[in-house]
């Protein structure tokens, strides 16, 4: 995918950087830590705008988020309620979605935004909690700023070796995304205690 990426990147400029980080945070797996610093490192050879590559990726962000969150806050009930059943969720889900959103929502959402893994997914279970849409995008560009910030630095300062963000980042994503794995099934099979329990 890197190199795809590469090209994508070095030819379409701002605005590559602007779609491609809006597809990450729409749930498409593209890898931030690859275009950010790609940005940073273009921006170093004078290329693009720093500041431009900063506002563009958390632009992107932003717009990939909220797309996902609005989705899902539109139809995440109809299809957990629907054609969710035939895989075993339950009403139990919602509930559980909406008790840790109650209680951690913004944290949840500002501190997802600076995890590789998660931060690609966190708008999903935010709309399916139907937290404010308004705290969200706050939590999601107070996130997604420092994040984009760093990952541009680390690329600007690092020039042609830009990639070594990637590699320093790279074994820190496997574990997340066992954790989210295990979340996912633990938040499962919960959910679907609480909703028997309150059938």
């Amino acid at each position: 995918m890197s190199h795809w990426l590469i090209q994508l990147i070095s030819a379409g400029g701002l605005l590559a950087i602007f779609l491609t980080m809006t597809a990450e945070s729409a749930g498409i797996p593209i890898s931030s830590e690859i275009v950010v610093p790609l940005g940073g490192a273009l921006a170093s050879q004078g290329k693009l705008s720093f500041i431009g590559v900063v506002i563009a990726a958390s632009a992107g962000n932003l717009l990939g988020s909220l797309v996902a969150y609005l989705l899902v806050r539109r139809y995440g009930e109809v299809l957990i309620l629907g054609p969710g059943r035939k895989v075993g969720l339950t009403a139990g889900h919602l509930r559980l979605a909406n008790r840790f959103f109650e209680r951690w929502g913004l944290l949840a959402v500002f501190a997802g935004r600076l995890l590789p893994v998660i931060r690609t997914y966190i708008s999903f279970p935010a709309g399916l909690s139907r937290i404010s849409v308004v705290p969200f995008t706050v939590a999601t560009v107070l996130g997604a700023i420092p994040w984009n910030l760093a990952l541009a630095y680390a690329g600007y300062k690092l020039g042609q070796n830009y990639e070594r963000v990637a590699s320093v980042l790279g074994p820190f994503t496997v574990p997340l995304a066992i954790i989210v794995v295990v979340l996912i099934v633990a938040a499962y099979y919960y959910g679907r205690r609480l909703g028997e329990a309150e059938a």
